[in-house]
């Protein structure tokens, strides 16, 4: 066994943390050059930390030893979403994932269809009406954010208009409590970001709780008879799927597939795509390899182990770093190009490769409803439009906290279009 490559340096003075977060990409493309190795540890929010930029080391790390390394979030996250299936691990994890598992999948599904198809008509309509170009990030988390809200507590944008605002204000706060110093303090003038966003959270679950004894249909019906452990219960479920997170999600990949797919250099793409469901399906996997919503996520090893050949001390942090995984060149020919046409070749029936919601068997429960999601906002786009970047010349460099996405919303300019096949 091999020492892993890099130094995790010395407390608090060799942390990276800053200088990771300032800049992912380089961060981690720098290490894998200077230490020739896509596995390589560094010190990442004081802790020893490896980061994992392989698909070999990836795979290992969430399906092979899933049961050595347990899944590693701060009490800040706990505390604001309590005992939840994101948070849990071993049988307990694994028992909540297999109640809340027919949620999201197979004729499950069904039922949100046409919630998804009227959400989803209702935000793209009249895109091409627009007299200035459309910020398209703030469009698609409008869009995914009336969508979660529609599913998960059957609020209705339109009919419920000042409940849809209020929950996606507090939804907002709550959602500040992840990105503030976790310290609870409130004076009379004045309470810290944390504060508030628990402030926030207690308001989410009595309007949850009151949709929950509602005699409402839908999914919200289905989560009331899900036998959940005692430490947990529908409505911490409800809030962590109602949160602000899973609409930046699903925007930061409809941003990504917009900006592709932009130009009338992409028409053949977007004809294609159009008539072609598989070879769509191949770019929403091309889009979801180049740009993953999530940068990755973290595990802590129970136990002295290794990872791909190198000893992996107990209590060490391991972080897949997805973007990187998904640029592996051992797997992925031309990894920096965009080539729907690499999952009909090379790459085909090789998806389980990817990890922009995890993998294994604590992956993202709902990948499949994601999907569904995706598909439908997309096709539409395809269905209706031609798109253009107005104006052409804008910055569209990527920040990747809390989701990949340009820095500067990107202003898209949307036609009508008449191609018909």
């Amino acid at each position: 066994m091999s020492q892993i490559p890099g130094s995790s340096g010395y407390a608090l003075m060799g942390d990276k943390s800053f200088e990771f977060y300032k800049d992912p990409m380089h961060f981690c493309n720098s290490r894998i050059h200077s230490n020739g190795s896509r596995i390589f540890q560094a010190r990442l929010l004081n802790k020893p930390t490896i980061f994992v930029c392989s698909v070999k080391g990836m795979k290992e790390l969430l399906c092979e030893k899933v049961n050595v390394f347990d899944t590693s979030y701060t009490a800040s996250m706990c505390k604001l979403f309590g005992d939840t299936v994101c948070f849990t691990n071993g049988e307990e994890a694994q028992l909540l994932r297999m109640s809340l598992m027919q949620l999201f999948r197979g004729k499950a599904l069904d039922t949100y269809a046409d919630c998804i198809n009227r959400v989803c008509a209702r935000n793209l309509k009249d895109l091409s009406l627009s007299s200035e170009p459309v910020a398209i990030y703030s469009l698609f988390k409008r869009l995914a954010t009336e969508l979660v809200l529609a599913i998960f507590l059957n609020v209705d944008a339109e009919e419920s208009a000042a409940l849809s605002k209020q929950i996606t204000q507090l939804s907002t706060q709550h959602w500040h409590g992840l990105i503030s110093a976790p310290v609870n303090v409130k004076v009379s003038v004045w309470s810290s970001g944390f504060s508030q966003a628990l402030e926030a959270k207690q308001k989410l679950l009595k309007i949850i709780s009151e949709h929950l004894k509602s005699e409402e249909d839908g999914l919200i019906s289905k989560i009331r008879d899900v036998p959940f452990p005692e430490n947990t219960n529908a409505a911490q479920h409800l809030l962590l799927f109602i949160s602000a997170l899973i609409p930046k999600a699903l925007a930061s990949l409809l941003t990504s597939f917009t900006l592709e797919l932009a130009g009338s250099n992409k028409i053949s793409v977007r004809k294609r795509a159009q008539e072609n469901e598989d070879y769509l399906n191949h770019v929403l996997l091309e889009v979801e390899r180049l740009w993953p919503s999530f940068i990755g996520g973290r595990r802590i090893a129970k136990q002295d182990t290794t990872l791909c050949g190198y000893k992996v001390p107990k209590g060490y942090l391991a972080l897949f770093v997805a973007f990187a995984v998904h640029r592996d060149p051992d797997i992925f020919d031309d990894p920096d190009e965009f080539q729907p046409e690499r999952w009909s070749g090379r790459n085909a029936g090789q998806e389980k490769l990817l990890c922009c919601f995890g993998n294994g068997s604590r992956n993202c429960i709902g990948i499949e409803l994601n999907n569904m999601i995706l598909k439908t906002a997309v096709a539409y786009l395809l269905n209706h439009y031609s798109w253009d970047l107005d104006p052409p010349s804008q910055s569209l460099d990527y920040k990747w906290l809390p989701v990949s996405r340009p820095t500067e919303d990107p202003k898209i300019k949307f036609t009508s279009w008449t191609y018909k096949t």
